[in-house]
């Protein structure tokens, strides 16, 4: 058992101080996240003199590739922990953010979106995540949905805003360098002093609650701990993650050229980026509400509910026509959101057990990572080719329409007496 004064000194229950910065390091994942990088394009395209398909194409093409290390950093958080993990990929995306600010070409800028792909969507992210994760077991849903209001509003719904600032203050350069200096001075720190590895190394149980190790059974949940290769010869593994990853990929395409389909609609910037707050503010209430809800309702349900909300919104988005309308569909693309954020949170661990986490939701963000990938390529295609964004938005429904009824149908927990 490991001694830590920190730990012990805590007045309350430490798995709440992991809480407040695992959130954080959630939210300082943004640089890396497309609602962050999308703010940035437009003068990606002027000031580097490139098409949009070809900024497209670099950041799924750095997506993709990016996408590929997440396996390794997955078994770096079980074979290390986070104690060393959230603190070191802090300090590696904010260096990638200052970089960034020095790009002058192609070549440099889809090594930049590599490393702020990688750092920030990826690593950081799955990190952080599974240090929350390792400290709650029974109330996990609570803990992730207590997590996601506060990075919704500040991320989500505080990031574009903040960028969208600094650019106007200062330029796009000095900006990336601003984010870095946060990361590098703010995230940094904070993980190196407060995130801890598991509880039981502690001599503390998940949740808080006297007990034996492990005691979720007092919930009426056992805990099931699978390895990587047991979890994918599963069923459920691989409809969880092709629907996470369709979300993801669905997203990221309309996120990343947001600011280009809105004025295509005849919106401007300013209204586009009012809309990240409605997106920030019910994606901050449905992680709040599918949180609690997760820890009482199949996850399945949840992930059936949020991808036929993802083909609701693209069928909407060629219909915009007002800013009432824009709006109204930010209240949908942060419901949509908030659910797909929470059951990826949720369920690796839940379905899977906390003993090989980080190989499992490794695997699990290199599969959503990479679709992601794939994402803006074709929305930016499309639209130099044909001119719009509707045919595109249209045929893309039909995907995450067919994996909702999968989830549905084969989305349930396994058990090892059942496995397949």
């Amino acid at each position: 058992m490991n001694r830590s004064r920190l730990v012990a000194a805590s007045p309350i229950y430490y798995g709440w101080v992991i809480l407040i910065v695992g959130t954080l390091g959630s939210v300082m994942t943004s640089p890396g996240q497309t609602y962050a990088v999308s703010v940035f394009i437009d003068y990606f395209i002027e000031d580097l003199g490139l098409s949009r398909s070809l900024v497209s194409t670099l950041y799924s093409v750095a997506t993709l590739t990016a996408s590929f290390a997440l396996p390794f950093v997955g078994r770096q958080f079980d074979k290390r922990g986070a104690r060393l993990m959230v603190p070191l990929c802090s300090l590696l995306l904010g260096l990638a953010c200052i970089y960034m600010s020095f790009v002058l070409n192609a070549v440099m800028l889809g090594l930049g979106f590599f490393a702020l792909r990688l750092l920030g969507q990826g690593s950081l992210s799955l990190v952080s995540k599974n240090a929350i994760n390792q400290w709650w077991v029974r109330r996990r849903g609570m803990a992730m949905g207590i997590s996601g209001v506060a990075g919704s509003l500040l991320g989500l719904g505080g990031f574009p805003l903040l960028v969208t600032w600094l650019i106007a203050y200062s330029g796009w350069r000095d900006a990336y360098i601003g984010l870095g200096l946060l990361l590098v001075l703010g995230m940094f720190p904070l993980g190196w002093f407060f995130i801890r590895n598991q509880p039981e190394q502690y001599g503390l149980v998940p949740d808080g609650k006297a007990g034996a190790a492990g005691g979720a059974e007092g919930a009426g949940f056992v805990e099931e701990h699978w390895t990587l290769s047991e979890a994918v010869h599963t069923k459920a593994f691989w409809v969880f993650a092709a629907g996470l990853a369709s979300a993801s990929m669905l997203n990221t395409g309309l996120t990343f050229h947001l600011f280009s389909v809105f004025k295509d609609n005849g919106l401007s910037a300013a209204v586009t980026a009012s809309v990240f707050v409605p997106i920030a503010v019910t994606g901050a209430l449905a992680q709040l509400g599918s949180g609690v809800l997760v820890d009482r309702i199949p996850v399945r349900y949840m992930l059936t509910l949020g991808l036929l909300l993802m083909a609701a919104v693209l069928v909407a988005v060629p219909q915009l026509a007002s800013v009432e309308m824009a709006l109204a569909l930010g209240v949908v693309i942060g419901l949509q959101g908030g659910i797909e954020m929470i059951v990826s949170s949720v369920v690796w661990p839940q379905y899977f057990g906390r003993r090989h986490m980080g190989s499992i939701t490794g695997l699990a963000s290199t599969i959503m990572v990479g679709a992601s990938a794939f994402g803006p390529m074709p929305f930016g295609l499309a639209r130099d080719l044909m001119g719009s964004y509707t045919a595109v938005l249209t045929w893309f429904a039909l995907l995450p329409l067919v994996l909702a009824v999968a989830a549905f149908l084969f989305g349930q927990r396994p058990h090892k007496a059942e496995k397949g």
